[in-house]
C-alpha cells in the first residue's frame, strides 16, 4: 500500500512512517519543516526514518505547504499515477492548546484550510481512505471521566480544541458527500522518542538534567492520560488499514486509559533522570484542562488497539532515548 503521510518528519508522523516501512508499505512523506520549533530536528528524525528503513523501503519526503502549495502537491503527488497514495494519513497540523491562544489566526490556515485542502485532494483524485489527527482537547474543560466518543464535545477551551473539532466535522461532509472513508483519531498526550521539545514530558526531563528551573502550572492535581509513541503509532496503522477496507465514518480515542497527575509526572520523571526538580509554580494557564482520561473499548474493540507501555515504564523510555540525543 501507498500511503501520503502528513507531517512525516515531525514526532508522531515520523514515527508511523517507521511503522508503515518496516511492514512494507510505501511512504510518500509531506512536510513543510516549519519553525513551531526548530526544524533542524525534524531532518535529525528525517535521518533516522532512512537510516532505520529496511534494504529496499521506499520513502519519497516533499517539502511542501499543505495551505499555500496545494497545485503544487496535486501536481507531484496526486496527479502522477506512480505517487498517487492509496491512502491519506493526514497529522500535519499547527499543534499546542496555548500558543494557540497568542496566534489563532495561524492555527486556522494550517488545521482547516490546509485540511480541507487535503480532503478536496482526496476527492478530486477519488482517494476514499482519510486518516485524520484529532486531539482530546476537543473534549474540552469536562470533569466526567472516562472521555468516550460519543460524548458531547461542542466546548472546545482553545482555538487548537477548536480547529481540530472542525476537522471531525469536515470528514463527516465528506463522507456523507463523496464517501470519503473517515477515520479521526483524538491522541490523548502523546510522549516518547522524538516528542516535540516544547512538550509537558520533553521540557520537563530536559531541565531536570540540566539542573535548571521546572515551571509548574497549577498545584500539580491536574491530570492527564499519557500516551506512549508506540501504542499510539499501532493504532494510527490500524486506522489506516480500517479505513482501507471499511466504508464510514468513526472517531477513536487513542489514549493509555490511565491518569497521571502533574506532581506524580515530575517524580516518575525525577527517579528516571536520578536527579531532583528544582519546581517554579506558577497559575492555571488559559486554556488547559484539569483532567484527560480516555475511553479505548471502541478502538480495542475495532481496531484491535492495546496500549502497553504505562508511564513508569514509558519515561525511562524517552529518558534514555534524550540522553542519547543530546550526545548526538
Amino acid at each position: 500500500m501507498r500511503v501520503l503521510v502528513t507531517g512525516a518528519a515531525g514526532f508522531i508522523g515520523s514515527s508511523v512512517t517507521d511503522r508503515l516501512l518496516a511492514r512494507g508499505d510505501e511512504v510518500i512523506g509531506l512536510d513543510n519543516f516549519n519553525d513551531f520549533y526548530d526544524p533542524a530536528v525534524k531532518r535529525m528524525n528525517v535521518r533516522e526514518v532512512e537510516a532505520k528503513a529496511p534494504p529496499g523501503a521506499k520513502f519519497t519526503l516533499f517539502s511542501h505547504d499543505i495551505v499555500h502549495h496545494k497545485e503544487m502537491i496535486e501536481r507531484l503527488i496526486f496527479a502522477d499515477p506512480a505517487r498517487r497514495p492509496d491512502a491519506i494519513c493526514h497529522l500535519a497540523a499547527w499543534a499546542g492548546v496555548r500558543p494557540s491562544i497568542e496566534k489563532p489566526m495561524i492555527y486556522q490556515s494550517v488545521n482547516l484550510e490546509g485540511t480541507m485542502n487535503l480532503l478536496e485532494l482526496a476527492r478530486r483524485h477519488g482517494i476514499k481512505p482519510f486518516v485524520f489527527a484529532s486531539s482530546s482537547s476537543v473534549y474540552g474543560a469536562r470533569t466526567e471521566v472516562p472521555f468516550r466518543e460519543d460524548d458531547r464535545v461542542d466546548d472546545p477551551v482553545s482555538p487548537y480544541a477548536a480547529t481540530k473539532k472542525a476537522g471531525e466535522l469536515l470528514g463527516f461532509t465528506y463522507h456523507h458527500l463523496f464517501g470519503l472513508r473517515f477515520i479521526g483519531l483524538r491522541f490523548f498526550t502523546v510522549y516518547g522518542p522524538r516528542q516535540r521539545p516544547e512538550m509537558a514530558i520533553h521540557l520537563f526531563a530536559k531541565k531536570i538534567l540540566d539542573g535548571t528551573p521546572v515551571t509548574l502550572y497549577g498545584d500539580g492535581s491536574t491530570s492527564r492520560d499519557y500516551t506512549y509513541i508506540d501504542d499510539c503509532v499501532s493504532g494510527v496503522v490500524a486506522a489506516i488499514d480500517r479505513a482501507s477496507t471499511t466504508d464510514g465514518y468513526r472517531i477513536y480515542n487513542l489514549g493509555c486509559s490511565a491518569t497521571t497527575t502533574l506532581a506524580e509526572l515530575v517524580a516518575i520523571i525525577e527517579k528516571a533522570t536520578g536527579k531532583s526538580a528544582i519546581i517554579d509554580r506558577k497559575p492555571d494557564q488559559p486554556g488547559d484542562v484539569p483532567r484527560t482520561f480516555a475511553d479505548v473499548s471502541r478502538a480495542e474493540a475495532e481496531l484491535g488497539y492495546a496500549p502497553t507501555t504505562p508511564v513508569p515504564v514509558g519515561i525511562p523510555k524517552f529518558v534514555t532515548w534524550l540522553e542519547t540525543r543530546r550526545r548526538a
